[in-house]
């Protein structure tokens, strides 16, 4: 590591104080190791990419996204298909990303962490959907794509919550839109059908899940066991159950890392998920039917029709060395 961009989210990290305080720590340390450091304050999803871009056109080698998922998510839009390294300072609430590589929670230790990491090439997922003007939209990510239950209570969570509450808040409001929530369905193929073989179809999906990390800690942990960065390919979990026990049960599934079969969910592995409207169903079709969202990172993003594939060696995370996390 030779020249670093610490690029940080004004919305990000708790109170202003602290914030400031761990920034200023994993500077030092970045420069104390002889590292050419710099902090860079992003103020929306499209600043920090182009502030990304910025860093990456000024010559530097590695770009350290500080804040949550969120914040690093934002970053990864310059960095696909770049051979720059993409550092974590986990400074989120929820810092799933960093959960699963192993890295220290506490930003100092991460700052230090990462002078000794290694250069990890990963595949990236890749979601193409429509935005809420209807324009299509394309998202690089690192953890996952939800579209349906979990999306929709991303359009009616206020992140305000999260972020000034925590997630014991957030939770709480997610519980309660969850209980009264009237699932919608729509159609899930999986896979391309290439090679002779025949995509997979559901017809009445309440849920997708493509999931590239194997653990998201806190609360839900393992959601999809045997997804993992070093594959090639998503873990697609594929809700076809309305009924609200099954994804209690599924949850706490991941939770105690059981090997349950849960009636009415599926996982398989593939490179391919699209998902789309039933037929005469989606928006418009009725006043009874509403769109299904898509989340890419935690991140609202859109609306169906959307596809999900993979992109092969497409970015280097900076991680720690095997057998260190």
């Amino acid at each position: 590591m030779r020249k670093a961009a610490l690029l940080y989210n004004a919305r990000s990290g708790g109170r202003r104080s602290q914030r400031d305080a761990d920034l200023q720590a994993v500077l030092n340390i970045l420069r104390g190791a002889g590292v050419e450091a710099n902090l860079v304050m992003t103020q929306s999803s499209a600043d920090a990419a182009e502030q990304a871009r910025k860093a990456i056109a000024e010559g530097c080698d590695t770009v350290f996204a500080c804040g949550g998922d969120g914040t690093i998510h934002d970053v990864l839009q310059a960095m696909a298909s770049t051979r720059l390294a993409l550092g974590v300072i986990p400074m989120g609430t929820a810092n799933a990303l960093a959960h699963d590589l192993g890295l220290p929670l506490e930003p100092a230790e991460a700052a230090r962490a990462a002078l000794q990491a290694e250069h990890r090439r990963i595949a990236l997922g890749r979601v193409q959907a429509c935005d809420f003007d209807g324009n299509a939209v394309t998202r690089y990510f690192t953890v996952a794509v939800g579209i349906g239950v979990d999306a929709h209570l991303f359009y009616k969570l206020n992140t305000g919550v999260k972020q000034r509450f925590g997630m014991a808040a957030y939770y709480a409001q997610a519980w309660y839109l969850w209980f009264t929530h009237r699932m919608s369905r729509f159609a899930v193929e999986i896979g391309d059908g290439g090679n002779g073989s025949s995509a997979r179809r559901c017809a009445g999906a309440t849920e997708m899940l493509a999931v590239r990390i194997r653990d998201f800690g806190g609360v839900v942990r393992k959601l999809a066991p045997g997804a993992s960065l070093d594959r090639n390919d998503m873990r697609v979990v594929v809700c076809r159950t309305s009924s609200r026990l099954s994804y209690l049960l599924y949850v706490t599934r991941g939770l105690l890392g059981a090997g349950w079969n849960v009636p009415g969910v599926e996982l398989v592995h593939s490179e391919r998920v699209r998902c789309d409207y039933l037929p005469g169903v989606g928006p418009g079709a009725s006043k009874n039917h509403s769109c299904v969202y898509v989340e890419v990172d935690g991140e609202l993003v859109g609306k169906l029709p959307a596809e999900i594939t993979m992109v092969p060696d497409a970015l280097t995370l900076l991680a720690p060395k095997r057998g260190q996390d």
